[in-house]
């Protein structure tokens, strides 16, 4: 190395503590730089890699601010793009006449971009590249903060590659914002949130009163069904299908009666069908 390069740990208090450190950091020479991707490739140098990429925060926190118009924190938005530096520095290939900035930038920024998708709305955006594209450049394209003109959505349409709807849709999402269904722990009586206008099908009084009318005739009709059995029919059907416990098997109730676990499981189906008679009629 053509000079000792002092690499300090960044100041873990505020942002702007960390953001002063590591603009202190010292910069690299293109020979140290690659002398540094030298040793992390061929040597797998974990101090090599540190140099390089503590060398290059500040880039870091630069392209970060750029994206702080999504109201997400700007030290998420850091450490975010300090991942991406890190597998930038990981995949840097010296011999190629690049320097690790210019290398670095998409990293950074996919990173960046990746984040902000998953965290920007509940409700996820731009799942496409060329919707991701229209997310991240339409804020820059648009003249001034009023609504797109027909004529500049077609015009931003055109340049990105995406039709002018989808334009009109990302600039709608975009202005817009998240609304919780609930309305939370709030006490006004007057304040209605989404989910009070959700329909409730259960909710509805005809359907409450069918359904209590068919559970009793259910109920009654059960209970009329077994009592038109025989006792042993009867005694079976609930130690099979009734008892809360544990049900009986055609083997104990064979051995219990006397009788084959066929001939059990002959009575129980005639037992059976006849109530089933009985139900449907109820009902």
């Amino acid at each position: 190395m053509s000079q000792a390069l002092s690499f300090p740990i960044p100041a873990a208090g505020s942002i702007d503590q960390y953001i002063q450190s590591v603009n202190r950091m010292p910069l690299l020479s293109e020979q140290e730089e690659v002398e540094l991707a030298t040793r992390l490739r061929d040597e797998g140098s974990v101090e090599a890699a540190r140099k390089l990429v503590m060398s290059h925060l500040r880039v870091v926190v630069a392209i970060a601010r750029g994206y702080l118009g999504y109201g997400l924190p700007h030290a998420d938005l850091i450490q975010e793009g300090n991942i991406g530096l890190m597998k930038a520095v990981k995949r840097f290939d010296p011999t190629r006449g690049v320097r690790l900035v210019s290398f670095a930038i998409h990293w950074i920024k996919a990173e960046i971009h990746e984040y902000i998708l998953k965290n920007w709305r509940l409700v996820k955006i731009a799942t496409t590249k060329a919707q991701r594209k229209l997310f991240f450049n339409l804020r820059s394209m648009k003249q001034d903060s009023g609504t797109l003109s027909s004529d500049e959505v077609r015009a931003v349409a055109t340049q990105l590659g995406v039709k002018p709807e989808e334009v009109v849709e990302m600039e709608t999402r975009l202005g817009g914002r998240d609304i919780p269904l609930d309305a939370g722990s709030d006490d006004d009586e007057d304040r209605y949130a989404p989910i009070a206008y959700l329909p409730d099908p259960h909710a509805e009084p005809s359907e409450v009163l069918e359904q209590a009318q068919m559970a009793h005739l259910q109920d009654s009709g059960l209970r009329n069904a077994l009592a038109s059995l025989d006792d042993r029919s009867r005694q079976i059907v609930q130690r099979r299908w009734l008892n809360e416990d544990q049900s009986a098997t055609l083997h104990e109730l064979a051995a219990e009666y006397g009788v084959s676990a066929e001939r059990i499981r002959q009575i129980e189906a005639k037992a059976m069908q006849k109530m089933r008679g009985m139900l449907a009629e109820a009902v």
